[in-house]
């Protein structure tokens, strides 16, 4: 680095006696000078050259002496380090610069080795200051970035973490994930002008995005208005499973006032549909040096997005998988049946899981009177679903169950696509 010193003083001599006395160093490209005779000289030159890293100044000038000259310097964003000189026997005034933040100060006669050894000083407090910025820098940056994925606490740790050991190296792990869509969008994509879909979207992503950072998640990936969400990474959370039901629900709720709020404005948003499952994932940082892309592989992943599309068949909002809801204690919810998702040879138990006051309704334990039937191959199954949707018409995944029955399906697994 080459520390370019400003020095300010209306002595004749003082400028060729400076770099008579550092020219080895001016050689080298370890420094390099410029002058100014008064304080507004100082200030025109620091104006063209922002550079400068350090100011030399004497206090007794004309036009503008060096106390003023320290005040205008303290004043602006990009403060200058300042060392004042002065006569011996002006120490008050020197004490008046270095309460106005001076850095150091030197007396007149100058002595050179006391000078070079004060620059030195300076240069290294410069660079450390520089240091200290860049540093900031850096972390507002990552701060920032880290914003898209992660809930303001989980950011503000990882962008003052070190590098090492704070979860972004890619490395598998146990995770929750969430996959959420929207019923008819592409249509809706179609259809609306551009400003109600530009609106329509920032709105839905940012509220999303809200409630899932209330509850520490992760955001995966953002694609139109599909999200990925993941729990337990990149820290420890070893609740992970209820934070990711939980927080279905509460996307759930937020979506539904979402949809009806637009409904209300003539534009019709479809459902959010949710699927949720736990398991060993890929995840970490994926972007290289030059972009960061926090995000998760695995076929827990796209077990997630196959049990989001499922709903679409089920009639329902939310579906999980047995790893969910073995997770979660006291889990609340009425088993769906044994999926056959695409990419998997096993069926997978699939669950809707329900608020408490849903959970305690007196449908839901007919409901699981008329699964347990089905899935002991029961010849009653049949009148037991059609008993209740005759009292709940807008039982979804129990009318579901009941065209499967007069469809000639018998048990609980099912292929749905």
């Amino acid at each position: 680095m080459t520390a370019t010193i400003l020095f300010v003083d209306d002595e004749p001599d003082l400028e060729a006696l400076v770099l008579q006395k550092f020219r080895k160093r001016i050689r080298e490209g370890a420094v390099n000078f410029m002058f100014a005779h008064d304080g507004l000289e100082a200030l025109q030159s620091l104006e063209a050259h922002p550079h400068v890293d350090m100011v030399v100044s004497d206090i007794n000038m004309p036009r503008m002496d060096g106390l003023s000259l320290l005040a205008k310097l303290q004043e602006a964003e990009d403060k200058k380090s300042t060392i004042i000189v002065s006569a011996y026997g002006d120490m008050s005034n020197i004490r008046v610069a270095m309460n106005r933040g001076a850095f150091d100060f030197l007396t007149k006669p100058i002595d050179f080795a006391d000078l070079e050894a004060t620059i030195d000083k300076t240069i290294r407090h410069v660079e450390m200051l520089r240091e200290a910025r860049w540093r900031q820098a850096e972390a507002e940056r990552a701060h920032a970035s880290l914003s898209r994925y992660f809930s303001p606490q989980i950011a503000s740790r990882l962008a003052c973490a070190s590098g090492e050991g704070d979860g972004m190296e890619v490395q598998w792990r146990e995770v929750a994930t969430i996959f959420t869509d929207i019923t008819g969008f592409t249509s809706l994509v179609e259809s609306a002008r551009p400003e109600v879909l530009g609106e329509l979207l920032n709105e839905y992503v940012g509220g999303m995005t809200d409630v899932v950072f209330a509850h520490e998640g992760t955001v995966a990936k953002i694609i139109g208005d599909a999200i990925q969400v993941l729990f337990n990474a990149p820290g420890e959370q070893p609740d992970f499973a209820a934070r990711a039901v939980a927080c279905g629900h509460d996307l759930d709720a937020w979506a539904e006032q979402f949809r009806k709020r637009w409904q209300a404005k003539d534009v019709n948003f479809g459902v959010t549909r949710i699927g949720v499952h736990a398991g060993p994932a890929l995840v970490g940082n994926f972007g290289g040096g030059r972009f960061f892309d926090y995000t998760a592989y695995g076929d827990t992943i796209n077990t997630a997005a196959r049990l989001e599309a499922a709903n679409k068949f089920l009639g329902t909002h939310i579906c999980v998988s047995a790893a969910i809801a073995s997770g979660v204690p006291d889990f609340q919810g009425r088993p769906i049946g044994d999926l056959m998702l695409r990419g998997r040879s096993e069926p997978l138990r699939a669950f809707e899981p329900l608020q408490p006051a849903d959970f305690r309704a007196p449908a839901v334990a007919q409901y699981s009177e008329a699964f347990a039937k089905l899935e002991a191959g029961d010849i009653t199954a049949m009148p037991a679903f059609a008993a209740l949707v005759g009292a709940h018409a807008g039982d979804a995944l129990a009318g579901f169950h009941l065209r499967r029955l007069l469809n000639g399906a018998k048990g609980v697994r099912m292929q749905l696509e």
